[in-house]
C-alpha cells in the first residue's frame, strides 16, 4: 500500500513537472518606434502571427512602441538588462553598448544567405557576449538610403554644403567633401532646412513625409546606398531559459518575419512616385560614376567600423557583404 502511494506521488509530481516545463511562456516586448510606423509594422505582424500560432507555446505581450513607452535609445539597454524580454530596435540605437552594431546597416547579402554563411552565428555570439541578447531576426530590410538636397549637384561632390549627419554615415559625407556636418534631431530637420542652416540630409527613401521635410526638399540623389535595419532582440537569459521547442518556434517565426521584407521593393517604388508628385526630382548618377559613388559609401563606412573594432570588423564585413 505504501509502495503504491509513493508511486502515485512520484507520478503526479512528474506530470506536474512536465506541465511546468511545457507551460506557455509570455514575453514582454516593445518597439523603438510608434505603432504603425514603417519600422514597426513588420514586427507587429510578427507579434500577431506568434500569438495566433503559438498558443500553448509562446505568447508576446506587446507594450507598444516609441517614446510613449520608453525613449528609443534606451530600448537596447532595456532588453540587455531584462527590463523587457524582446525588442524591435535598430543597431544604430545601441552602438554605445555594441559599437559593431552599425555593421548591420551596411550588409549587401540577403538574410537567407546570412543564415547559411555563418553570419547569424557570428552575430549572435558577438551580440550575446557584448549585449546579453540573441539576434532573432531582421524586421526591416531592403530599405535604401539617399542624399536629399535643396540645390542640385552635377557630380558626387558636396563641396561647400552643410549636411545633417548621424555617426553611421559621417565617413561617407566626409569622403564627398562636405563643408560642415551638424547633428540635428529628426524633429528639428525641417526648421534647419527652412532657416538654411543645412543644405541637405541623408534619410531612408521612406520617411520624409512623416516629418514634413519634403516641403523643404527639391532633389534626391540616385542610386541609393546602405540598408535600413531593425531587428528583433531577445534577452539572453530569457532565450536560454526557453525549451528547445520554444526556441525552434520563435526561430521559425523569425524566418517568416524576414520573408515579409520582399514587399519593400513595391513600397520603395510607390514612395518615389509620391516624392515626384511632391516636386522632388531625381539626380541620377550612372555608369562608373554611380559605381564609384556607391563604393565610396560602403568603403568609408566599413573603414570606420574596422577602425573602431579591429577584431570583429573585418570578419563582419566578410560575412555581410559580397566580395
Amino acid at each position: 500500500m505504501k509502495s503504491k502511494l509513493i508511486k502515485r506521488v512520484v507520478a503526479g509530481a512528474s506530470l506536474l513537472l512536465a506541465g511546468l516545463v511545457h507551460a506557455e511562456i509570455t514575453l514582454k516586448a516593445v518597439s523603438a518606434w510608434p505603432e504603425g510606423n514603417l519600422f514597426s509594422v513588420n514586427f507587429e505582424r510578427f507579434v500577431a502571427k506568434v500569438n495566433a500560432e503559438g498558443k500553448g507555446v509562446v505568447q508576446i505581450n506587446y507594450l507598444g512602441g516609441g517614446a510613449k513607452v520608453m525613449p528609443p535609445f534606451e530600448v537596447g539597454n532595456a532588453v540587455k538588462n531584462g527590463v523587457v524580454d524582446m525588442a524591435n530596435v535598430a543597431g544604430g540605437f545601441y552602438t554605445n553598448v555594441l559599437p559593431e552594431a552599425d555593421a548591420l546597416f551596411f550588409n549587401t547579402v540577403s538574410t537567407a544567405e546570412q543564415r547559411n554563411n555563418g553570419a547569424y552565428e557570428y552575430i549572435n555570439k558577438l551580440w550575446g557576449e557584448k549585449m546579453n541578447v540573441t539576434y532573432l531576426a531582421r524586421s526591416v530590410d531592403l530599405l535604401p538610403f539617399h542624399i536629399f538636397l535643396k540645390q542640385p549637384i552635377t557630380k558626387p561632390d558636396l563641396t561647400g554644403m552643410r549636411m545633417r549627419v548621424i555617426p553611421a554615415y559621417r565617413p561617407f559625407l566626409e569622403s564627398l567633401n562636405t563643408q560642415s556636418m551638424l547633428t540635428i534631431p529628426p524633429g528639428e530637420v525641417y526648421t534647419a532646412l527652412e532657416r538654411n542652416l543645412i543644405d541637405g540630409y541623408v534619410w531612408p527613401v521612406i520617411g520624409i513625409f512623416d516629418v514634413g521635410i519634403e516641403k523643404q526638399t527639391k532633389y534626391r540623389v540616385e542610386p541609393g546606398f546602405y540598408n535600413g535595419e531593425a531587428g528583433v532582440l531577445i534577452n539572453l537569459a530569457t532565450w536560454t531559459s526557453m525549451s528547445e521547442r520554444e526556441r525552434q518556434f520563435l526561430t521559425r517565426m523569425g524566418v517568416w518575419l524576414e520573408s515579409q521584407n520582399v514587399e519593400m521593393a513595391k513600397v520603395v517604388a510607390e514612395e518615389k512616385r509620391r516624392q515626384e508628385a511632391a516636386g522632388i526630382k531625381a539626380i541620377t548618377f550612372t555608369g562608373s560614376q554611380a559605381q564609384e559613388y556607391v563604393k565610396k559609401a560602403y568603403d568609408s563606412a566599413w573603414a570606420a567600423i574596422i577602425k573602431r573594432s579591429p577584431e570583429h570588423g573585418p570578419k563582419l564585413r566578410a560575412l555581410l557583404t559580397k566580395s
